[in-house]
């Protein structure tokens, strides 16, 4: 199977980067052991496979789901039977717990998840989603299956789906039912919403592939894929039967072919990215070592005089670079207090012009259309607004990050030329490149290769998410001559209520960005000062508790040396593998 290979790939790979964490012991190097142990070592070991599952409801989105688990472990009806979102994630029993919007996590029994199906019993407004835990053979590859509620247009589903769950999937099933092959609601969907985020890892699903005879299959798998075909390149397009599979005839069910599918793309595709991720950070740390190991050996050709005088002129010349990085730090805060100014008056001036122009809309809609469709144009206008306004926004940031960055590499070349001076090392080899600034915003991205687009994936979604409860909104007033009057008084209302949910949302983001930048100022300041200081610490602690001479101590440097070396061999040995020319993933 795929997967074991990349299991076994991550294996190795995890491996090789705990290896970093026992030099950087070894040397004393105590910060740098433990972000290599919490933001490398456990991150691959706890990292998942997200598959989202979409599709509007009487696709058999619930059955296929139980074929992709192997047996029947959600509800199944002839209505929507998915009312809140599901993660099914693998355990050695059954389990579920519901997690509120508040953060709350109530476990619950197994068979209490079926109150939360429509229907039955439980409402899910108030729910951010029902986690099931199941001993699924797929479940048990690391993978977790995210089950979204199927509703009668996908352009009314709820908006986290859309701007949260899918942009972080490594593959999306898109369900098409057998007897009616993409529907127009599902290709303005697809359109406006799923392909700009994930056109490069959706799958296409056509379900009930039971109910054709022979002849009509043919004539609807061909239908499907030239239809597809003219909005994704090569669309991959797999027909199931979720009945035939859980009836115990797998091989007729299309199943076993979609299942070697996608575990080829996650291990291929996906996979292949995380652990080139990893191994780029660990060459970073391996280069921070060096610069470890050069500073050791200096302290142990110190005498202990010499030695303490040394560690007290470079915990001066930290403390003075404290009032540089502050410098920085004043910046960032200023710059930002600016940005979140402008866009509190960009949405003003949004919700004024929107309002303006919303009676002109309602009077010129259609009455029986205008119930169904003005929640889901106020959400279109406000995801349009969104998207411009986001990139504005980003831009700005990323020019923030972009000075900043040069400010802090310009004072780590200062810091390096004396601490090169106070430690007597060729500046050169101790150079400190801080030319990458990284970010963890929910999606990996990296500064160099555009942080703009990733702020505005992460804003768009975070932003429609908060004001999506009020745009769902549907008018329950049905009587034909009041409606547009009930329509343009509620209307404005609705926009100025979803621009108050708004509001705090883009502050919190611009905030969250600021504290990370501001965080990395700190880091990428006095990162040098302190490991160099860590490894003097560490030989003048290794003095005073005796039992080692300096030799010995030498000695067992070199031995750290060499562990270091063959550790950048073996982690550019596995990264070169990563990359080599291998089969490409088959397409159905």
């Amino acid at each position: 199977m795929m997967l074991d290979a990349f299991r076994e790939r991550k294996l190795d790979v995890t491996v090789a980067i705990s290896e970093l964490s026992l030099v950087a012991d070894g040397v004393g190097a105590r910060t740098l052991k433990e972000r290599v142990d919490r933001e490398l070592v456990k991150k691959l070991e706890e990292d998942r496979f997200h598959l989202v599952v979409v599709g509007e409801f009487n696709h058999g989105k619930t059955s296929f789901v139980n074929a992709l688990l192997g047996e029947t472990v959600l509800a199944v009806g002839v209505t929507p039977t998915t009312a809140a979102i599901h993660h099914l994630k693998h355990a050695e029993s059954p389990e579920a717990a519901v997690v509120y919007q508040s953060g709350r996590r109530e476990v619950i029994p197994f068979e209490g998840a079926r109150r939360f199906a429509v229907g039955g019993g439980e409402s899910a407004d108030d729910v951010d989603y029902l986690e099931v835990g199941y001993p699924a053979p797929l479940l048990r590859e690391r993978i977790l299956l995210v089950d979204t509620p199927g509703v009668n247009d996908l352009s009314l589903s709820r908006a986290d789906i859309t701007y949260s769950y899918i942009p972080r999937a490594d593959a999306v099933l898109f369900l098409l039912d057998a007897g009616q092959i993409l529907k127009e609601s599902e290709r303005i969907f697809l359109q406006e919403k799923l392909l700009k985020a994930s056109r490069d890892k959706i799958v296409f699903v056509i379900t009930k592939w039971d109910i054709l005879d022979e002849n009509e299959r043919k004539e609807a798998l061909e239908y499907a894929r030239a239809q597809l075909a003219t909005l994704v390149k090569d669309p991959v397009v797999f027909p199931i039967s979720a009945e035939t599979a859980l009836a115990g005839r797998g091989a007729e069910s299309g199943m076993p072919e979609l299942l070697d599918h996608l575990t080829r793309f996650l291990a291929e595709e996906r996979g292949r990215i995380l652990l080139d991720n990893a191994l780029g950070e660990a060459l970073n740390v391996h280069a921070m070592l060096q610069k470890g190991i050069d500073a050791r050996r200096r302290s142990l050709a110190m005498k202990g005089e010499e030695l303490d005088r040394r560690i007290k002129m470079l915990e001066q010349d930290l403390a003075g670079q404290a009032g540089t990085i502050e410098q920085r730090r004043i910046k960032i805060k200023e710059e930002v207090s600016a940005i979140k100014m402008l866009a509190k008056k960009d949405l003003e001036r949004f919700v004024d012009e929107t309002v303006r122009q919303l009676p002109t809309i309602i009077e010129n809609a259609k009455k029986d259309e205008l119930n169904k469709h003005l929640p889901a144009f106020l959400e279109d206008t406000f995801k349009t607004w969104v998207e411009a306004e986001t990139k504005d926004i980003a831009a700005k940031l990323e020019e923030l990050a972009e000075t900043t960055v040069a400010l802090v590499r310009e004072d780590a070349h200062e810091s390096t030329k004396r601490i090169a001076e106070l430690m007597g090392m060729d500046q050169k080899r101790l150079d400190v490149h801080v030319d990458s600034l990284k970010y963890d915003m929910g999606v990996a991205g990296v500064f160099a290769v555009g942080l703009g687009a990733l702020l505005v994936n992460v804003f768009v979604g975070l932003a429609i998410m908060a004001a999506a409860p009020v745009l769902a909104i549907v008018f329950k007033d049905r009587l034909d001559a009041e409606y547009k009057k009930r329509a343009k008084e509620l209307a404005p209302d609705l926009v100025r209520q979803a621009a108050d949910k708004m509001a705090p949302r883009f502050e919190e983001m611009i905030d969250e960005f600021a504290t990370k930048l501001d965080a990395w100022v700190v880091s990428a300041g006095t990162e040098l000062h302190r490991e160099v200081l860590e490894v003097l610490n560490a030989t003048k602690a290794a003095r005073e508790a005796g039992g080692r001479t300096d030799e010995q101590m030498k000695e067992d440097l070199d031995v750290q040396a060499g562990r270091l070396d063959a550790s950048k061999t073996k982690l550019d040995d596995l990264r070169a593998a990563l990359w080599a020319p291998k089969d490409k993933v088959r397409v159905a």
